[in-house]
């Protein structure tokens, strides 16, 4: 029951984040997967990445009915070179050990963070 408590809370979360900041919620997932469930950097990865198309499916429906926001010629091209990339990307993943995922997460999380702060909006 503990599992379901945390995967509905964390789903909520990273919902809430991935509609706001439009990053899918892995961020907020794939942190909670690790510390508030024990999966393995791996494992973490993997099922928020299976989250995340659902989610993206849901808010996409959802932007799609109620307004003209989204560029399906961007989506058409960027769908392409991210199925693909995915697909290899999912076979490097498993090539690689738990902490060196985990690390470069984290490093990718700060760059990220450190940039849009710098960003002038």
């Amino acid at each position: 029951m503990t599992k379901v408590v945390i995967g509905l809370s964390v789903g909520l979360a990273a919902g809430l984040v991935g509609a706001l900041c439009g990053v899918g919620g892995g961020i907020i997932m794939v942190p909670a997967f690790v510390f508030a469930l024990d999966m393995t950097q791996k494992a973490a990865t993997a099922t928020s990445l299976a989250v995340v198309v659902v989610a993206g499916l849901s808010g996409s429906i959802n932007n799609f009915a109620n307004s003209d926001l989204i560029d399906w010629r961007v989506v058409g091209v960027t769908a392409l070179g991210a199925a693909v990339a995915s697909w290899f990307g999912a076979e490097l993943m498993r090539s690689l050990s738990n902490p060196v995922l985990q690390k470069g997460f984290a490093l990718l999380l700060i760059v990220v963070g450190i940039r849009m702060l710098l960003l002038k909006g």
